[in-house]
């Protein structure tokens, strides 16, 4: 029996024999083991002493006296942790040196394959993958255009050819003939000096993502890159063997030279390396233990890793991703509030967007009308200020068709360039096997999703500047009619105060975010490369300004949903009544001031795992495959079924025309109790549609 050990950066493999030694002795052996492998820096007068050992996956803290062979498996992953390993609280930050990144104890690799080919990837494949849902699997076709690729390659090498990237040096170095016997140092020298990126690592999810796109780059068969080493990187994929990448260094052409050089350098088994077995370690010892070898590049390997857009891009398809995730559930609290707010749903008519045809107002208008239908989905809130003497609501109400809407066609706009970038050749020199040609062109150039990532930015800020303003209206008594800051007894308590003041400072930190990082280019590389796209802040930046509106919208949301308690026992409409639910079955109501940023963090999560869009989703299509009935709401009384005219039909009659006294909701309520639902404050001019 063998287990693997780590005592502060090192990992050791200690034989356990039969296994029937106890935990202690084998933290003691492989404290003892690395004393003796350090001894050049060990003091020996100072006596280290153990604190803890922890189960390296989960980080399960192990009782000394345990039996190894009782809770350990062969070949298993421990960490010791020294009591010179915990700092001082005080001149110290309060993290433990020397303990690996863990892993939940339920974490499993997967079973299932994704078959790449280089031209069909999508954003949420690519998401998938990220999360360990997938393995890689190369198919066949892909294969074979790998192989010729390369083939290429060695019969350039053969007839002693010159080709840049291939028998010369890089960048300003093109015109540097390399001697044949120095191509494989030239690949080596390439990944080390490139390597040069700063800041904090990528998330483990995030390097499973750029490596999955550059795996599925290299599939498509114009790089030259061997098949035995796309296989590695594939292997090490499927291991979840990821590489210590920092998300600083790019300026977006030629490519994401810096990130990917980092990401090369693991795998060369170089630098740090993660794995859910192991955590953090040298890259050599990672790969070791999940019995994989590093690669050895060849000749065009080193330049075939490095060059291409798949650190903007892929960071980019997640921020597409979760951009219409979240839009799409920011319609569903945009249409909450305006209920408990007592709004109108009279802006949303469907006359109204088809004389602005816009794709994505059209879509919002009608999501909007499904959810707050107090036809099909009877809302007593609604009945209750059918006759206020509100006329109209405020923009961020009324006008949520007409800027929710570019919103949604920006992410779909964004999405086609990122969906084909994610499956576009991006290598220098680009290898066409079927032409028997090598030519050096600018495919690497990030100027295409940098600016579209920018423009993301820049749209979906928009639904965060109208979720704020309209949690300004709830948490407002002098709008919304409700009490001040959602909370009883104000004064001694806040309420929904500072979860407003939240929103603003986020909203606030968006609008610097959304100044576009594409618009800027510095010459690099001896002036070589004159104009660069610096697409990896773009994207950086992009994430989180969708990581800032999902906070956003989830405080609205508690928001909203706190405004409610003070309309009970009122109920809305079915699909809003959902919505209401699926919170609550997180977030009790708030009868005074508790904590808030865990309900503000729980909310956010449901927004991420979109359990607000799969609350409403069957209502809002049960509402659309009744269109061929539409519902024309013209005044606070009357209203009138009329059949959907066929295109190019006839237009709908008009007000005057379409009473209909036959109508069970046509007829007015007695003088009487208009009256008195006028001076209760109730606020709707129209019946909500």
């Amino acid at each position: 029996m063998k287990v693997s050990v780590r005592v502060r950066d090192e990992w050791l493999h200690i034989p356990c024999k039969d296994g029937k030694n106890v935990v202690r002795w084998l933290g003691e052996e492989a404290l003892k083991r690395y004393q003796k492998l350090r001894s050049s820096t060990h003091v020996p007068s100072k006596k280290e002493v153990i604190s803890e050992i922890r189960k390296t996956r989960g980080g399960a803290i192990l009782d000394p006296q345990d039996i190894i062979n009782e809770i350990l498996d062969d070949n298993d992953f421990v960490s010791v942790v020294l009591e010179s390993d915990w700092p001082d609280p005080i001149l110290a930050s309060t993290k433990i040196m020397f303990v690996p990144e863990q892993v939940l104890k339920d974490f499993q690799q997967p079973v299932e394959y994704l078959k790449v080919d280089g031209n069909s990837l999508s954003p949420d494949d690519l998401r998938q993958l990220g999360k360990g849902r997938y393995k890689i699997k190369l198919s066949k076709e892909s294969e074979s255009l790998v192989v010729k690729s390369r083939n290429l390659v060695e019969k350039i090498i053969a007839e002693n050819k010159i080709v840049y990237g291939i028998t010369t040096g890089f960048g300003k170095f093109a015109r540097t003939v390399i001697e044949k016997e120095k191509l494989v140092e030239l690949q080596h020298n390439l990944i080390r000096s490139h390597s040069a990126g700063v800041g904090n690592p990528l998330s483990p999810k995030k390097a499973r993502m750029l490596l999955a796109l550059r795996i599925n780059v290299l599939a498509k068969g114009y790089s030259g890159i061997r098949l035995e080493t796309l296989h590695q990187l594939i292997d090490a994929f499927n291991a979840s063997c990821l590489s210590w990448i920092p998300e600083q260094g790019t300026v977006g052409a030629s490519g994401d030279l810096a990130p990917l050089a980092h990401l090369a350098l693991g795998l060369m088994g170089e630098g740090k390396m993660w794995s859910p077995e192991t955590g953090w370690g040298d890259a050599k010892y990672v790969l070791e233990a999940h019995n994989l070898r590093p690669i050895s590049l060849e000749a065009k390997e080193g330049i075939a890793l490095i060059n291409g857009t798949q650190l903007i891009t892929s960071l980019g398809a997640e921020a597409v991703e979760r951009a219409g995730i979240i839009a799409r559930q920011a319609d569903v609290v945009a249409a909450l509030t305006l209920e408990v707010l007592k709004g109108t749903s009279r802006a949303f008519d469907a006359g109204v967007q088809d004389i602005r045809p816009h794709k994505g107002q059209g879509l919002v208008a009608r999501r909007l009308r499904a959810l707050l239908h107090s036809v099909m989905f009877p809302s007593q809130i609604a009945e209750s200020h059918r006759f206020c003497n509100r006329v109209q609501d405020a923009y961020t109400l009324r006008c949520c068709p007409q800027v929710h809407g570019i919103v949604h066609d920006t992410i779909d706009f964004v999405r086609g360039i990122i969906v084909t970038e994610m499956n576009s050749a991006t290598d220098n020199p680009i290898v066409f096997a079927e032409r028997n040609e090598i030519i050096s062109a600018g495919n690497f150039h990030g100027e295409y999703p940098a600016k579209v990532l920018d423009y993301l930015a820049i749209g979906v800020h928009e639904l965060a500047s109208m979720s704020e303003r309209r949690t300004e209206r709830l948490v407002n008594s002098a709008l919304s009619e409700l009490p001040a800051f959602l909370v009883k007894d104000g004064g001694l308590n806040s309420g929904f105060m500072l979860a407003h003041c939240t929103a603003a400072s986020l909203v606030s930190e968006n609008k610097v975010l959304c100044h576009p990082a594409s618009v800027d280019s510095l010459s690099t590389s001896a002036g070589t490369e004159d104009h660069v796209s610096m697409g990896g802040f773009a994207a950086r930046k992009a994430l989180q300004v969708v990581r800032n509106v999902e906070r956003v919208i989830a405080i609205e949301l508690l928001a909203a949903c706190q405004a409610i308690e003070f309309l009970r026992p009122l109920k809305t409409t079915i699909p809003l009544e959902e919505v209401y639910r699926v919170v609550r079955s997180s977030v009790r109501p708030w009868d005074k001031d508790r904590f808030m940023s865990p309900d503000i963090d729980a909310v956010t999560m449901m927004l991420q795992e979109e359990k607000i869009w799969q609350a409403v989703k069957t209502h809002v299509e049960e509402y659309n495959a009744m269109q061929h009935m539409e519902m024309d709401i013209f005044s606070p009384t009357m209203s009138v079924a009329r059949t959907a005219p066929e295109h190019g039909g006839s237009p709908p009659p008009s007000a005057s025309t379409r009473h209909s006294k036959t109508s069970p909701i046509s007829s007015p309520l007695p003088t009487k109790r208009r009256r008195q639902q006028q001076n209760s404050g109730d606020s709707n001019s129209t019946l909500k549609m």
